[in-house]
């Protein structure tokens, strides 16, 4: 169960390593250098280019490897959300998944959640506990 791609590796690694304090150092000396040979090639149009070029590049393949772990790590925390309600005594199972609903259902659900939460606020100031399990299921 542990077979990637040889991508989603590359990308793990990337994303991991670029967030190191020595990734940053080396980026910074990187800037220091350009910097200090400023003067050398007398701020030229091709030295700015060097640096505007290089950190593009950088960018740009930076975006889609992080994006990959990003979204991997996403579709995780979904899946173990999801097993935690698939497993959570009372827990409504039709709130699996729902990553998946239109942006609609989701606004109504998250509707009827906040009246479920206003309601619990205004059973607790009237003195009332706010725990247990209402009814959750939507208009």
């Amino acid at each position: 169960m542990r077979s990637t791609s040889p991508f989603s590796r590359l990308a793990r690694l990337a994303s991991n390593l670029s967030g190191t304090p020595r990734v940053f150092a080396v980026a910074v000396a990187i800037i220091l250098v350009w910097a200090v040979t400023g003067p050398f090639f007398s701020f030229s149009d091709t030295w700015q280019l060097i640096i505007n070029t290089g950190t593009t590049i950088v960018t740009f393949l930076m975006v889609f490897l992080i994006q990959n772990t990003q979204n991997r790590d996403s579709v995780a925390m979904q899946l173990k959300l999801d097993e935690l309600i698939r497993v959570a005594n009372g827990a409504h199972n039709a709130l699996l998944d729902l990553e998946e609903l239109a942006q609609e259902d989701l606004d109504r659900i998250r509707d009827h959640y906040a009246a479920l939460a206003l309601d619990a606020r205004k059973n607790l100031e009237a003195g009332f506990p706010d725990t247990g399990t209402p009814d959750v299921r939507p208009a």
